[in-house]
């Protein structure tokens, strides 16, 4: 029975590595350059206020799901159980 749970975590793992890499790829770059050291200005624009409901928005949460389901599955695959 492990060997068969181990081998559908592989495959899922495999799934959201390959989803995590499409996500981050789609991402557009931040064009600050080195105005994001100090914290960057950000204007309180219209833009700046609906960011999270946009398309930026909806990949940065995708990222970070995908991120967390990674360190997840990482630590799962390693455990001595599986």
């Amino acid at each position: 029975m492990n060997t068969v749970l181990s081998i559908i975590v592989g495959i899922v793992y495999a799934i959201v590595c390959v989803a995590l890499v499409v996500i981050v790829l789609s991402q557009e770059g931040k064009e600050q350059g080195l105005g994001a050291i100090g914290g960057g200005y950000t204007p309180d624009t219209y833009w700046n206020k609906i960011k999270g409901r946009s398309r930026e928005g909806m990949l940065k949460k995708g990222t970070a799901a995908l991120a967390a389901a990674f360190i997840i599955l990482s630590v799962l695959l390693n455990m001595s159980f599986l």
